[in-house]
């Protein structure tokens, strides 16, 4: 069973706070797409459903830490269309002490469109989130334990890595969808700084290419490479050995989005409280598994109970 005790510190979470539109086009892409026609493109779909949900790494993560009964800090830079997402973030009883609005923009907002197929068309307009250099990680002050570079601005996210550095507090670097922006010195640097590194196996492949570091080369710097694999699970490489996690399997599966973010909640938790890698992987491939029961990527819920229960069930 995961300790639920609370230790007492915060986790400052550096990354984005950003709204997803989601639109569903209830046939096809490839029946209305002409391949011979690609270089004119011009092209409606009807959408007849859309929901917006509340998302972005820092938000998602803060939101999964606070299930777990911890004090996830979001640090973000949001546009003046921030107010319905942080009086929802106040009610469910997360910071926004370090969420920075930047007038005369708008929040980071991602436009999916979902085909009968689960094929998606993404726009992501960044917004508010290229200004995330504007924060500053000691403007967190005191009872920060530990800190996560999340996707975020680009020039934020090397700021922020170094002002971890300089505070001596320990950090996760989990580049993500903004691994391609950072060349291999660059990438270098953030490891060289991280006490864990955080990807998924594509991102994996694509850091090796970039870097020729090899898992070895990584493992010898920080505490732990985590590489997770979807439905075959994760896997923690340490100086110590390597730890296959496998996957919990989910009551019901209705939406990846924001699994990995929820697993991220998860080894911030265990890190928090000092717990040896193999329990923390668990607790980190539980939540994932519990976020993928529910649609969206911060409309899941459950007791510590609960949680407890279905870790005993899992792993037992």
């Amino acid at each position: 069973m995961v300790d639920g005790s609370s230790p007492g510190d915060g986790a400052l979470i550096c990354g984005s706070v950003a709204y997803d539109t989601i639109l569903v086009f209830q046939d096809r892409f490839k029946s209305h797409i002409l391949p011979d026609k690609l270089h004119i493109l011009n092209v409606a779909f009807y959408v007849p459903e859309m929901r917006r949900e509340f998302g972005g790494c820092a938000a998602n993560i803060a939101y999964g830490l606070r299930l777990l009964g911890d004090r996830g800090v979001p640090m973000a830079t949001v546009g003046e269309d921030f107010v319905p997402y942080r009086d929802r973030m106040l009610s469910l009883g997360v910071p926004v002490d370090h969420i920075k609005v930047i007038p005369g923009t708008f929040t980071a907002q991602a436009f999916i469109t979902t085909d009968v197929d689960d094929n998606q068309i993404t726009a992501f307009h960044p917004g508010a989130m290229q200004q995330s250099h504007l924060n500053n990680v000691s403007d967190a002050g005191r009872g920060i334990s530990w800190g996560i570079i999340s996707p975020d601005g680009r020039d934020g996210m090397q700021l922020h890595a170094a002002q971890f550095a300089a505070t001596k507090i320990p950090f996760i670097f989990d580049p993500g969808q903004q691994l391609p922006v950072f060349d291999a010195q660059e990438l270098k640097t953030f490891i060289a700084a991280a006490r864990v590194v955080t990807v998924n196996d594509y991102e994996w492949g694509l850091l090796q290419q970039k870097t020729g570091l090899t898992a070895a080369d990584v493992a010898a710097q920080v505490e732990a490479l985590v590489v997770t694999e979807g439905a075959a699970g994760s896997v923690i490489y340490t100086e110590g050995g390597t730890l296959k996690i496998p996957a919990v399997k989910p009551e019901k599966v209705v939406d990846p989005t924001g699994c990995g973010d929820a697993y991220r909640a998860g080894l911030i938790h265990g890190l928090m409280r000092g717990l040896d890698w193999e329990t923390i992987g668990r607790t980190a491939s539980l939540m994932g598994a519990i976020k993928i029961e529910s649609r969206g990527p911060q409309n899941y819920h459950f007791t510590r109970a609960e949680f407890d229960r279905r870790y005993r069930e899992a792993f037992s």
